[in-house]
């Protein structure tokens, strides 16, 4: 019997070998493709990026060449126009721009002469510190919220955290900035304005950032949390005897967190376009003070370099959300097996 169990056991142990690496090499075919449709977007949104900003007249170059009050000759117009390649055809400054962008090479401020790698470069560490800690703020607040509407029993105090993420997403990003500096910088003073950069403004700022943001995605993950709680597993469940805080993490928790993160994605964008009213309200000097600038001067080197990386940012999460969904959720499959 037991020679038996032991043969059976190993002539099963190359089949579920097998089925294991079938699926893994389906899944690395599915990521590869996931990544190189992600790789055309980029390419794309940069080409409409530039063409975009090409059709826009004037430029900072022209509008100080062209000022007789600094007295450029035509040959010296001729070589600055020449350096920054507004001389060529769009399509071959397009090219060109391109083929730089690709080596790393973003070329160089029209406004500040300075290269726009510097520029962004500088100004990434203040946004990506002011955006990571809101999305991830903004997910604690969502997750918070999702479970009290499962745990607590209803009545009002159940109606009010369900409508918290209505009165959170109606409320405008600047008017949650300067009520948090009255509170906590005025008159608490548990951070000051002059340290723009410094921990305790930036959790603030963060959190400014993080309120609305937070409603969507809590608004999603109690809806799904209450289809989740109607199936038949989480009925079952509850006829065991089992504890809600056990149900709601070890049955519930898992199947409502596709939608939710399909969400987390989507409102990235808006953690990045938020980002700028938040540095402007607290002083701070990130990517959205960069953009601010360029767009007053028209300064199409570093407009185009920071709507790319936007753009970028935003492609690389929402692939990274797509390759998780079969992590999360089993019954997903890739490849043709699955069609």
């Amino acid at each position: 019997m037991s020679a038996a169990a032991t043969e059976t056991t190993a002539g099963s142990s190359p089949a579920g070998t097998s089925a294991a690496a079938r699926t893994a090499r389906r899944y690395g075919s599915f990521a590869l493709r996931r990544t190189g449709q992600a790789l055309v977007v980029i390419a794309l949104a940069y080409v409409l990026v530039f063409l975009v900003l090409a059709a826009i007249p004037g430029d900072p170059i022209s509008a100080q060449l062209d000022n007789p009050q600094n007295g450029y000759s035509e040959e010296e117009k001729a070589q600055i126009r020449a350096f920054h390649g507004l001389d060529r055809p769009v399509l071959v400054q397009l090219l060109v721009s391109l083929g730089n962008a690709l080596r790393g090479e973003l070329g160089t401020s029209m406004s500040t002469s300075q290269p726009v790698a510097a520029m962004i470069g500088e100004a990434i560490p203040s946004t990506l510190a002011l955006a990571v800690t809101a999305l991830a703020l903004a997910i604690l607040l969502a997750a918070v919220l999702g479970l009290l509407s499962r745990l607590l029993p209803e009545g009002p105090l159940n109606s009010l955290v369900r409508s918290l993420p209505a009165a959170f997403l109606s409320t405008p990003n600047f008017l949650i900035g300067l009520v948090l500096i009255q509170v906590l910088a005025v008159n608490l003073g548990l951070f000051s304005l002059v340290e723009p950069e410094s921990a305790r403004s930036t959790l603030v700022a963060a959190l400014t950032l993080a309120i609305p943001v937070s409603a969507q995605i809590a608004q999603v993950f109690i809806t799904a949390l209450d289809e989740s709680s109607g199936q038949d597993y989480a009925e079952v469940a509850l006829s065991r005897g089992l504890p809600p805080v056990q149900v709601v993490l070890r049955h519930l928790l898992r199947p409502s967190l596709l939608p939710t993160v399909t969400v987390v994605g989507l409102v990235l964008g808006e953690v990045l376009g938020g980002s700028l009213i938040t540095e402007t309200i607290f002083g701070r000097a990130g990517v959205g003070t960069v953009v601010q600038k360029a767009v007053s001067s028209q300064d199409v080197p570093v407009l185009l370099a920071a709507v790319v990386l936007s753009a970028t940012v935003f492609v690389m999460v929402n692939l990274v959300i797509d390759l998780l969904y079969p992590l999360l959720d089993p019954r997903l499959r890739v490849g043709k097996e699955s069609r």
